[in-house]
């Protein structure tokens, strides 16, 4: 049997941080280093973040693991609570938004497979979040990233029912 790449070891001292005024991304694995198979980081959202708008992905899965605290997601219509332990598969296509949950800090492990080079589409983020880029730069790499980003009246009611 053969691999695919080679074994990934991301040592916690090693790993590119990037940050918001919310949330701190730890970039574990990009698709350049796992073959395409996977891309993965971890986010904690302090109290009250924002976190990701209703969007779907053409290609990738998204996997959600939550280490500690809450995330409240929307995953189509329906909006819920994920607690420690918790772990959620969104497959193509199908529209997500993810904040911390109402008074709540959370801790989440992302992976998206297969992989795709979203680093960069972080950092952009951060970027844009710190107000060192321009936000139509997300609307214009969406294609670029499978980021669509959707309306979901179902998720602005949540977020106003949480302030």
């Amino acid at each position: 049997m053969t691999m695919p790449f080679p074994p990934v070891l991301t040592r916690c001292a090693d790993a590119e941080t990037c940050a918001d005024p919310s949330s701190v991304m730890t970039l574990l694995a990009d698709s350049d280093s796992t073959g395409g198979g996977f891309t993965s980081y971890r986010s904690t959202f302090a109290k009250g973040a924002v976190g990701a708008p209703a969007h779907f992905h053409t290609k990738a899965t998204e996997l959600f693991f939550v280490i500690s605290g809450a995330l409240q997601v929307l995953v189509g219509e329906e909006v819920t609570v994920l607690n420690e332990g918790d772990f959620l598969a969104v497959p193509p296509h199908t529209p997500h938004a993810f904040a911390a949950a109402p008074g709540a800090e959370a801790d989440v492990l992302f992976v998206f497979t297969p992989g795709m080079g979203r680093f960069d589409y972080l950092r952009l983020l951060g970027r844009v979040m710190r107000g060192e880029a321009d936000p139509k730069e997300i609307a214009e790499s969406a294609e670029r990233f499978d980021n669509h980003y959707v309306d979901s009246p179902a998720w602005r009611a949540a977020l106003e029912g949480s302030v």
